[in-house]
């Protein structure tokens, strides 16, 4: 065997061992300098790229659940586009109006603001919420505080997308410096969220940190996937996507399909464990992991496939577009999507006191204050990052040791009777609300309940009308003996004025279920 030979293999196999775990296809330099234009450029895009995708995907929020936005379908865009949105659907912004209320705490608190600062700020905001964020706030409100609130036992909706839409800002603050992001996401994160549901804002932030200092979309992506837990399956889920873009590297749409076969098994939220619809952190994030590998740094590419990828339309156009507006710098975003955006950047944003051109400042001046407090440099117009290595955090996964098996629609307006359930399995959710028997937009009716679990009270807690601070959840129970229980929802201060809409019921067992029929008695 020839030296050339030899050299050759040798080569090769450095290539091989280097492309292989986290996909590392460069290494940063310990310290990375740009002027602070370009960083305020860079912040700018961020911000602008967030609002632009998540006013791109959203007329098709969650119309396709489980299949892809095909072709002929166009996308909607023209200059009064946002403006329009800010005014007709502000509860849209979700994905960053929460972002302006944790970037807001920063700057009244300070850089070490505790989790409880963020906390309490966000659960008596009286934006719209959903899901996690709504699950915690009430949790927030009624006395569970972080990270109790976003546990998968206090928070049913643990590994839903929620924080993962809101992450941006603890990114976007940390230009080059992951772990920082990451100790960011830890004190905000697990307000509404627990492992693959924190996981998702981690990776999220990772990346934006990334993108200040490397416009490998190949490389951001692997280096944000860092600091998650290989053992992990938001992990597992994020590496096969990244290993079917190299098998498939011009088809989005095989990649899409290789993961729906293997990853949108939901496990979590119980309003998805039965039907289509899926709001995993796991799944959203791996449709952004599309838009952006696919979407080759073209701006509208990246949006139309992370769009098109379904589900949660509009929250992965918003990442994927932030990140890439990050990497390009809102200079370089195409002249075609900034009159929208600049018609709306000095009006206070939905649900907020702040404007786009202030957040972007504010982003900026606690950019600049981390960079500093972590060794990097300020100085006249020049910015030093001190790039940090990314390090792994502990492993959390929700939902551990149970399995959804039945779901039993109910679909019971007006109840006013209370509410009982015999059923086989070791936890439950039972999914409905208060409703009004009149025409009520507004009232301060709290509805008490107690629960009775196989003839002994085990819990009591109010119910709220208000949409605002209402409980997401009937009730839920992971924590049972598995075994035959009888279950029963008291409502103890009942007004003719409301009634109880009884939705449904999510049994869960120690077991996965079979497959095959099942039996109705």
């Amino acid at each position: 065997m020839t030296k050339s030979l030899i050299y050759l293999i040798v080569f090769i196999l450095l290539v091989s061992f280097s492309t292989q775990g986290n996909f590392s296809y460069a290494q940063l330099p310990q310290k990375v300098e740009m002027s602070s234009g370009t960083l305020k450029d860079k912040i700018k895009g961020g911000w602008a790229g967030q609002t632009i995708g998540c006013t791109f995907g959203g007329p098709t929020e969650f119309k396709f659940k489980g299949t892809m936005i095909q072709d002929y379908q166009k996308m909607i865009w023209y200059d009064d586009y946002i403006k329009e949105t800010y005014e007709v659907d502000p509860g849209l912004y979700d994905d960053v109006y929460l972002d302006f209320t944790f970037v807001e705490v920063l700057e009244r608190v300070g850089l070490n603001a505790p989790a409880d600062s963020f906390a309490v700020s966000f659960a008596r905001d009286d934006y719209k919420l959903w899901h996690a964020n709504q699950a915690a706030r009430y949790n927030i409100l009624n006395g569970i505080m972080p990270p109790a609130s976003g546990h998968w036992l206090n928070n049913p909706h643990a590994d839903d997308i929620d924080f993962q839409i809101e992450a941006d800002f603890a990114g976007m603050m940390s230009p080059g410096m992951i772990n920082t992001a990451s100790e960011i996401c830890d004190r905000t994160g697990h307000i509404m969220n627990y492992g693959d549901g924190w996981y998702g804002g981690v990776f999220m932030a990772a990346m934006y940190a990334t993108a200040f200092v490397s416009d490998d979309i190949n490389f951001i992506v692997s280096q944000g996937l860092k600091p998650i837990p290989e053992q992990s399956r938001f992990y597992a889920a994020i590496h096969d996507v990244i290993a079917w873009h190299k098998q498939y590297p011009t088809n989005w749409k095989q990649c899409w399909f290789e993961f729906e076969k293997k990853h949108t098994s939901e496990k979590g939220c119980p309003e998805g464990v039965f039907n289509a619809f899926n709001i995993d952190a796991s799944v959203n994030a791996a449709y952004v992991v599309i838009g952006l590998l696919y979407g080759e740094k073209d701006f509208f590419k990246t949006m139309d496939i992370a769009t098109r990828c379904g589900q949660d339309s509009d929250c992965n156009p918003a990442t994927a577009a932030g990140i890439l507006g990050v990497i390009l710098g809102y200079n370089n975003i195409p002249a075609y999507w900034k009159p929208a955006i600049e018609q709306v950047q000095d009006v206070k944003f939905p649900y907020s006191e702040l404007t786009l051109n202030q957040v972007y400042d504010l982003s900026y001046k606690h950019a600049t204050q981390l960079i500093e407090q972590e060794g990097g440099k300020v100085k006249n117009d020049l910015v030093t990052i001190k790039v940090q290595k990314p390090e792994i955090l502990r492993l959390e996964q929700s939902f551990e040791g149970i399995y959804p098996t039945k779901e039993l629609l109910i679909r019971t307006d007006h109840l006013d009777n209370d509410i009982t359930i015999d059923f086989e399995g070791a936890g439950i959710v039972v999914l409905g609300n208060v409703k009004s028997q009149c025409a009520v937009s507004k009232s301060d009716y709290v509805a008490q309940l107690e629960i009775y679990i196989d003839g002994v009270k085990t819990d009591e807690f109010p119910m709220p009308y208000d949409y605002i601070v209402r409980k997401y959840d009937i009730y839920h129970n992971y924590n049972l003996a598995q075994g035959k229980h009888h279950l029963e929802v008291k409502w103890v201060n009942k007004n003719p004025d409301f009634r109880m809409y009884f939705r449904s019921y999510v049994v869960y067992d120690k077991e996965p279920a079979k497959s095959g029929h099942q039996e109705i008695r």
